[in-house]
């Protein structure tokens, strides 16, 4: 069962309860193919990230994350960072009524072969997936459209 659900650009979204949350996910690829986390919280595909904790910047962040829910120690200098998305749709509503407003600010990683990944408990599956497999899979809304604009870059 979801303890979440993401919205954006819906025409009604849930009115936030809380403040602006920010968080640092990656494009992580390796060979054409994008890393992708199936998620314990909305069983849906997304980014690896998370949540900016206080006294620490973004870069910080998106290295710690990454260890936290792959196993793989990154040095922040491996980063590149993308772009910021952080329009007023882009919303979480948690099943314990808090609502937030997420602003993402998004890194890139290209990694020279795929590695070894440590599932963590935030995780069902970790994969990478090729443009075109992209298309069978159900990713969290507050996600896709930065895997699409990576993909369009490409």
């Amino acid at each position: 069962m979801s303890i979440v659900t993401f919205y954006r650009g819906h025409p009604n979204p849930p009115k936030t309860t809380q403040g602006a949350h920010l968080g640092a996910n990656a494009i992580i690829t390796c060979n054409g193919k994008l890393l992708l986390e199936k998620r314990r919280d909305s069983v849906t595909w997304g980014l690896v990230g998370g949540g900016v904790k206080k006294q620490e910047t973004e870069l910080q962040a998106i290295a710690r994350e990454i260890y936290e829910e792959l196993g793989l120690r990154v040095p922040q200098t491996a980063f590149t960072k993308l772009a910021v998305y952080g329009e007023s749709g882009r919303i979480a509503a948690y099943r314990d009524g808090s609502v937030w407003r997420m602003v993402i600010v998004v890194f890139r990683l290209e990694l020279e072969e795929e590695p070894k990944l440590a599932i963590s408990s935030e995780s069902k599956e970790l994969r990478f997936f090729t443009k075109e497999e992209l298309k069978d899979i159900d990713i969290v809304v507050t996600h896709s459209d930065i895997v699409e604009d990576w993909f369009l870059g490409q």
